[in-house]
């Protein structure tokens, strides 16, 4: 089947809700309703040109997305680009979904004039690193939060 890349829709609600879902139950998280409604509210809006998202489609099902977000650097004059969160369907991982949600994201960095894109993911998601390993480069940063 073919895979389209495509930005989210007000009518890929659910299905992105579900997703989202299934992602933060796999790093052992969650959020309240407040935050599903604001962040999806706040992915469709286009004004809102610095938080985006795009899904994957294969046969007209939506089975995947990734969010990222356009910042300013101190270190840099152009914005960087933060890809926050990625996720393909556990039934439809290794086809390459994947790939092509994080090549979609370094082809509108690119047009945006956004050139650096970077993100983290858990030490224990050696799936997905096995993937981020051929496309990307990791870093010796460790992240703190408060």
């Amino acid at each position: 089947m073919t895979l389209a890349i495509r930005p989210l829709r007000a009518e890929d609600e659910a299905v992105w809700r579900k997703l989202w879902s299934e992602y933060l139950v796999f790093y052992e998280s969650g959020v309240t309703e407040e935050v599903y409604a604001a962040t999806f509210k706040r992915l469709i809006d286009p004004a809102r040109t610095q938080q985006n998202a795009l899904v994957a489609e294969q046969g007209g099902e939506v089975i995947g997305f990734v969010h990222y977000i356009y910042h300013a650097h101190n270190w840099k004059v152009e914005d960087v680009c933060y890809l926050q969160d990625l996720y393909v369907n556990a039934d439809v991982r290794g086809t390459g979904a994947g790939r092509a949600l994080i090549e979609a994201v370094y082809a509108a960095a690119d047009a945006n004039g956004t050139p650096t894109v970077y993100w983290m993911t858990q030490d224990f998601n050696e799936n997905a690193r096995k993937l981020y390993d051929r496309i990307g480069q990791l870093t010796p940063f460790i992240k703190y939060s408060r």
